[in-house]
């Protein structure tokens, strides 16, 4: 099973103590199972790796609890994912590159957030406006979950870097049978 980078998750536990503190933080911990406690609980150290499982698990209870069930938030834990990873002076470098420029950059850092699968980004060009494709590949443990984590983090990354995002979408996902998971997105 795949690893992820401790940072990925404690995004997630940011997010919900910005949202509903230290009671909602204790919520998800008792919503979790008792190994997936144990590891919280133990601090989960930004820069070590973590089962993919951990972060799976933490991201569908956040759902759960305090979005529809359905996975939807995942998407916006996304989006707060590449607000939590990118440093300070990194933010205002961003801020004077294109969005084509930052998702490429956040493709070649994928090996550093996950053991497993590549990330690969295209330039696009074409009558919607400039915009990029997004495709992840051999990726160990495909989940709907993490698929729009994804979408949701590539999303942000536009918009950290300037751009507006006029849609973003996913084209295909392996737990769909499709070979890859593949992303899209344009922007002005």
């Amino acid at each position: 099973m795949a690893n992820v980078r401790g940072s990925v998750i404690t995004a997630r536990l940011k997010w919900v103590r910005d949202r509903f503190g230290e009671p909602g933080a204790r919520q998800l911990k008792y919503a979790l199972s008792a190994d997936s406690r144990a590891r919280l609980e133990a601090r989960v150290q930004p820069h070590e790796w973590a089962p993919f499982s951990l972060y799976l698990e933490v991201t569908t209870e956040i759902d759960r609890l305090w979005g529809r069930g359905d996975l939807a938030l995942a998407r916006e834990l996304g989006r707060a994912s590449a607000d939590f990873s990118m440093p300070t002076i990194l933010k205002m470098f961003l801020r004077f590159g294109s969005p084509s420029y930052t998702v490429s950059k956040g493709a070649k850092l994928w090996s550093h957030h996950y053991d497993s699968g590549t990330l690969e980004t295209r330039e696009v060009h074409d009558g919607e406006g400039e915009g990029c494709e997004v495709t992840l590949r051999d990726f160990d443990a495909p989940h709907r979950a993490h698929c729009l984590t994804v979408l949701g983090w590539a999303e942000r990354s536009v918009e950290l870097s300037g751009g507006s995002i006029v849609w973003a979408r996913e084209l295909a996902c392996r737990v769909n049978g499709d070979p890859v998971c593949r992303f899209a997105a344009r922007w002005r």
